[in-house]
């Protein structure tokens, strides 16, 4: 069954299984490896993207789901790697071993779309489901409020 959505702004037609999960469809049939894989349990959030402007966890969510709707992976958040939260997260060196950023990034813009200026509850609350081994909480915290206009 053939599985019709817009991925990054283009429209794809997918042929596969539609109980595929959508992270294998973005990684393995698009191409696109920004996604990671971290649970496979929707416990991580390494593989958040967005459905819609929602964020959702890629790894549990059926390619079926998604199907007539608009998804975004970390590569289509800029098309140079320019948005705002991409330059304070290099500009602070918030990854260290960087696995778990995409989905944090994601989370993070997520987050600026709905609260332009959240205050650090507001960014604690919307970041906690996504977990990052190395620690760098302190320095994404810092530039979600950078992205946002505030603090640098």
């Amino acid at each position: 069954m053939a599985i019709e959505f817009t991925l990054n702004g283009q429209l794809l037609t997918l042929d596969v299984d539609p109980q595929m999960p959508l992270l294998w469809a973005i990684r393995d049939v698009a191409g696109l490896t920004g996604t990671k894989y971290g649970c496979g349990k929707a416990l991580c959030g390494a593989c958040n993207v967005h459905v819609d402007g929602q964020p959702v966890r890629s790894c549990s969510v059926p390619l079926s789901a998604v199907s007539g709707l608009a998804v975004t992976t970390i590569e289509g958040l800029s098309a140079d790697g320019d948005h705002p939260l991409q330059r304070a997260w290099r500009e602070l060196n918030v990854p260290q071993c960087g696995y778990c950023q995409p989905g944090q990034i994601m989370s993070a813009a997520a987050l600026l779309e709905r609260n332009p200026n959240p205050s650090d509850a507001d960014i604690d609350m919307a970041m906690s489901g996504n977990i990052c081994r190395c620690g760098t909480y302190t320095r994404i915290r810092k530039a979600i409020h950078r992205a946002a206009g505030g603090e640098s």
